[in-house]
């Protein structure tokens, strides 16, 4: 029987180059977004593409009540073997004390309470496959810049959340790893510059940034390991970035 994979904000970026690897490689996809549109577009792509099973689910990760909901309507007979937290964001990049609060809560619903949300509606399902969760971090997680404030904040925060799971999930053999990418092009920097396009570009001149498919190969590496290797926490960069503000730029 194929494994099967939940990946939260799959349509697009990382969550959807994770989508394609893992259908790739014969696993049953279940994807989420909040928009419902490309999450069908997504799903028809890849049963074409791949011939393999996909489902959607429509949510906001930051509503619990909209997370149980829909896994809820998940069957009782549901398998999922890959947890996948990959939706998260960052908005704006200001000063403390020049933020837009709003950005902050947003960030922090989405990057920190929606991975707990989601990964608390899916242990019951993981617990019986003794799975795998593996949750997006950042660079940003690891060290404080100048202007990332709250985005830093939320990205501890899943380092750290990360770490107390596999802590606390240890006795139920479940695997978690925490994957940290430096810099992605995606549409990160746009929805960061809230679609200013020619910062969005600027944040990537000069250097070649990974890809989400770089992330995805990365994610698919760690989850096909034996089942008695875990791989706890990685750090990903392209080799012109050494740390979160080191770049070497042509």
């Amino acid at each position: 029987m194929n494994k099967t994979v939940f990946i939260t904000g799959a349509t697009s970026g990382i969550g959807k180059s994770c989508a394609e690897k893992f259908a790739e490689n014969n696993y049953n996809i279940i994807i989420t977004g909040r928009r419902v549109g490309l999450l069908e577009e997504v799903k028809k792509e890849l049963e074409n593409k791949y011939n393999t099973e996909v489902t959607t689910l429509c949510f906001d990760v930051q509503n619990k009540e909209a997370v149980f909901n829909a896994v809820a309507l998940l069957p009782a007979t549901t398998v999922i073997d890959v947890l996948i937290n990959n939706a998260g964001l960052a908005l704006g990049r200001d000063a403390f004390d020049e933020a837009d609060i709003t950005d902050w809560e947003t960030m922090m619903n989405t990057n920190v309470n929606g991975l707990l949300y989601t990964s608390r509606a899916l242990l019951p399902f993981i617990k019986k496959t003794k799975g795998h969760i593996i949750n997006l971090g950042s660079i940003a997680g690891k060290e404080v810049y100048e202007n990332g404030n709250v985005y830093c904040a939320s990205k501890f925060a899943v380092d750290a959340i990360s770490k107390s799971m596999r802590i606390d999930l240890l006795k139920h053999n479940i695997k978690v790893t925490s994957i940290n990418p430096g810099a992605v092009e995606t549409e990160f920097s746009i929805v960061r510059f809230k679609g200013d396009e020619t910062k969005a570009e600027a944040a990537y001149k000069n250097y070649i940034p990974l890809t989400a498919k770089d992330v995805a190969e990365t994610i698919f590496y760690c989850a096909s390991l034996p089942d008695h290797v875990c791989i706890n926490d990685l750090t990903i960069t392209c080799l012109q970035q050494a740390n979160a503000t080191l770049f070497n730029k042509n």
